[in-house]
């Protein structure tokens, strides 16, 4: 019961808004633009382009038959979720992409989050990588580095040592849901992980 729960509260549809939410709100001087009170908006974007319309669509797969469920236990009936996946994180990277109103870390975090979903669709194509993995992997990427410039504070040491929890929990229970085999777990991880350094370090540089 306790990994099917840790399944679901850390979908890889919802952890883009949760590191969005911790980036705006809990991380003091990471993000400038937008001030605090314009921030909702970009909360609303992230919410709309990685979990309304790829969840809505995955639950319109499943209702007229091209999946078995909203969990997509076969490979082969995750394309179409993640291609809307794909297409939604692809809109809101263009939509975040606002020099002068929204600072470009939001643009290169969302840009980075869309090559994951397009390289775990390409590799799903042929074999079941954990996109939970790719997900938290992507989260500790990016905290790791932030934490590593300084731009994080004090705050940012306890929301990457809670990352690396939760990633080390999720990990265990898709073992556990016999989701995935190690190797599949550990490849999503180390997916994730790479891309959100890259990005985090390109974002950095102002590349």
């Amino acid at each position: 019961m306790l990994a099917l729960a840790l399944s679901a509260v850390f979908h890889p549809l919802l952890v883009p808004l949760y590191l969005f939410y911790v980036v705006c709100y809990q991380l003091p001087g990471v993000v400038a633009q937008p001030v605090l009170a314009g921030r909702g908006a970009v909360m609303a974007l992230v919410a709309a382009g990685t979990l309304a319309l790829p969840g809505l669509g995955t639950a319109l797969l499943v209702r007229l038959g091209y999946a078995d469920s909203v969990e997509l236990q076969q490979r082969h009936q995750r394309t179409g979720p993640l291609l809307l996946a794909v297409v939604g994180f692809t809109a809101t990277s263009f939509l975040l992409y606002q020099p002068g109103r929204f600072d470009a870390l939001l643009c290169w975090l969302m840009a980075g989050m869309t090559l994951a979903v397009l390289l775990t669709l390409l590799i799903t194509l042929r074999w079941k990588i954990s996109a939970h993995g790719v997900g938290m992997g992507g989260a500790l990427g990016l905290l790791l580095l932030l934490n590593f410039g300084g731009a994080a504070g004090a705050a940012g040491l306890w929301w990457l040592a809670g990352c690396a929890m939760v990633a080390a929990a999720v990990s265990r229970a898709r073992l556990v849901l016999d989701a995935h085999t190690p190797a599949q777990v550990w490849a999503g991880l180390a997916l994730g992980l790479g891309l959100g350094v890259a990005l985090a370090i390109g974002a950095v540089a102002g590349l």
